[in-house]
């Protein structure tokens, strides 16, 4: 029954043979064209200015199609390219340096070398792809342009006409704009995000921004975005690690100003209580940005959410026993006298250790003030209009993992014991491990999400455990030494000890054993972030004979010293994959003015024999199905 009201709609759809004839030729001809172009990217933390620049020049890509596009020609790719990427910028340049005369062929010149780039770039897609892609605004004149063949003689004049009209319009940089957009789209076809969107990095809510309104993309979640979803969600002890850390980089500003997040309460309560310690000095890339006062506030603000944060970590740890996390109650392990701690049977002095608001006797408590502090921020965060977009979205295109085209996406690990065996994490009667436990974390994210009044249930619960448990795929150590970094001199307890997939996924043996528990073939690949590759160490980032591959894009500042470049992201088209290697960002500036781009090393990860067409990939068995459905609607069109 349910088949055939399957059937009936599909064939109000399809009003006639003739139209399902069109739709399965329309098909077969989709799934015969070459695959699209996808974009890897990952750990981007917030660096908005090189991400945007990224994902102007593919990395990389938009260069190697004029290459290939104006082939020997004499053509100035760099500057072609510098137009491409931010279009409005270098043509105020343009007009700054020329005369109107000079600026009319200016325009001439480059509409006539941009469109050919259209024409190439689209070459993969369906002429109704193309049609939806165009601004609407020019749909007209730049299908025109592409249809009609400038290098006849009988055409010429009519493009020129076309061409000499938009520019006595005043249309012709928007024009250019519009076709510079198309071509940036055209080179990619899908965008996948492989986590850590937030923390560290000024501008997240702009990347966010970007995202919303790019063409095709996913995103996988990392640590860093799982916090701020589990704050949205209703963990009060997310919110204060959120602020926590925007208060160590100099963040702050994107949750108060941008996502008029009220931190008023919060300032008053850190100033009546701390007083600055160099040990909380927030970690800025321009010192010279902030005052001494906004440092001083900055560094008393970090104070007071360390503290409230390890009084709530206590709270939940004692709540959930089967996290196995009680060492981690830190504020129940120290000897409030001596002014001291034990550890893994260790005793070890605390430094700086200040702590005004909690009770020895019942170190974990949340004081009046407090209780009314957090649940004050945590309202203001919930109720917060840009924010709730935000984690929406970031929910809706979100995943733990995703298999695409035959390889695993994630951001973190799979849990494994030292032997190579998937780890377990025990809940009751239960245990979860591999793709299984990756399938209860989703849905234990996703029913939090959907209850957001709720504050102390497991589901919320278990959103901090994946921010630092030790059978986290997100987290992938054993624990998270945060108040060890701030109130322990011996740097042995700073080490935070990696789970044995860091090592493991060296071993093609134990890769291929992963992705046949995702379903997946053993010729596929793992893409990973969440791990800076130290390059500059000689770290290689194909690890397993090209098995696994780690694209930790390295964009935060402030893992460029471990790194020794802008880290990796990763191209996979028709002819197989590459790896590409950058350099930091400088500026929008020097990119437009001295066409400076992020200098990019391409390493050829795996060529295939043949193109991979669209029949081969996510979409293709979509639309595979759509045809065998179609094909039934045919042969039976009388019965329906």
């Amino acid at each position: 029954m349910l088949e055939e009201n399957y059937y009936r709609l599909l064939k109000e759809k399809f009003v006639n043979k003739e139209s399902v004839v069109t739709e399965l030729i329309n098909l077969e001809a989709i799934l015969r064209l070459p695959k699209g172009t996808e974009h890897f990217i990952s750990d981007v933390h917030g660096e908005y200015d090189a991400v945007d620049h990224v994902l102007r020049n593919g990395s990389g890509s938009v260069k190697e199609k004029l290459a290939e596009c104006f082939n020997e020609s004499i053509v100035d790719i760099d500057d072609l390219a510098t137009l491409i990427y931010y279009p409005e910028e270098k043509i105020q340049l343009e007009k700054e340096k020329k005369t109107s005369a000079e600026m009319k062929e200016w325009y001439a010149q480059n509409i006539r070398l941009l469109t050919p780039v259209v024409n190439y770039t689209s070459r993969k897609y369906t002429r109704s792809k193309v049609h939806k892609a165009l601004p609407v605004r020019f749909s007209y004149i730049i299908e025109e342009l592409l249809t009609e063949n400038q290098q006849e003689t009988d055409k010429q004049a009519y493009i020129q006409v076309i061409i000499d009209n938009v520019i006595q319009l005043d249309q012709a940089a928007p024009l250019i704009s519009a076709l510079c957009y198309v071509i940036q789209r055209f080179v990619v076809d899908h965008l996948h995000v492989v986590g850590d969107i937030y923390d560290r990095g000024p501008a997240p809510d702009l990347i966010m921004e970007r995202l919303i309104h790019y063409h095709s993309v996913d995103i996988q979640w990392g640590n860093h975005d799982i916090i701020w979803l589990a704050s949205m969600a209703g963990s009060p002890l997310a919110l204060i690690n959120v602020l926590r850390i925007c208060a160590r980089y100099g963040n702050l500003t994107i949750i108060e100003d941008r996502y008029g997040v009220n931190l008023r309460p919060l300032v008053e309560y850190a100033h009546k209580y701390y007083t600055a310690l160099d040990k909380f000095a927030p970690k800025l890339d321009d010192e010279n940005s902030f005052s001494a006062t906004e440092k001083d506030s900055l560094n008393k603000i970090q104070q007071a959410t360390a503290i409230l944060q390890f009084k709530l970590e206590g709270q939940l740890i004692k709540r959930r026993p089967e996290f196995l996390m009680g060492e981690r109650n830190m504020l129940d392990l120290i000897d409030y006298t001596n002014a001291t701690i034990q550890l893994n049977g260790k005793t070890y002095s605390l430094v700086d250790f200040a702590a005004p608001t909690v009770d020895p006797a019942d170190p974990c408590t949340l004081t009046e003030e407090e209780d009314e502090l957090v649940k004050k921020l945590l309202h203001s965060f919930q109720t917060s209009e840009p924010l709730k977009r935000h984690m929406d979205f970031l929910l809706e295109k979100g995943n733990m993992y995703l298999c695409y085209n035959g390889n695993l996406l994630l951001h973190g690990c799979i849990p494994l014991h030292q032997n190579g065996d998937f780890k377990s994490f025990r809940v009751g009667q239960e245990q979860y491990s591999g793709k299984n436990l990756l399938d209860f974390f989703e849905e234990q994210i996703r029913y939090s999400y959907s209850h957001p009044e709720i504050s102390a249930d497991f589901a919320t619960d278990l959103l901090w455990y994946l921010w630092t448990g030790e059978c986290s795929s997100l987290f992938g150590k054993k624990v998270m030494a945060t108040f060890e970094r701030y109130y322990i001199e011996d740097p042995h307890t700073h080490r935070e000890e990696k789970n044995a997939y860091y090592r493991l996924r060296n071993q093609e043996a134990i890769c291929q054993e992963i992705l046949k528990d995702f379903n997946l073939p053993i010729t596929g690949h793992i893409i990973n972030g969440h791990t800076p590759v130290k390059a500059y160490k000689g770290e290689n980032p194909i690890k397993a004979n090209g098995s696994m591959l780690v694209i930790d894009g390295g964009f935060a500042k402030s893992y460029q010293k471990e790194t020794g470049l802008a880290g990796y992201t990763l191209l996979s088209n028709s002819y197989g994959l590459q790896l590409v290697a950058h350099q930091p960002f400088s500026s929008v500036k020097e990119a437009v003015e001295q066409q400076i781009d992020i200098l990019s090393t391409k390493r050829l990860v795996e060529r295939v024999e043949s193109r991979t067409t669209v029949a081969q990939t996510n979409i293709g068995k979509k639309l595979i199905q759509e045809k065998k459905a179609l094909e039934n609607l045919y042969k039976n069109y009388d019965f329906y």
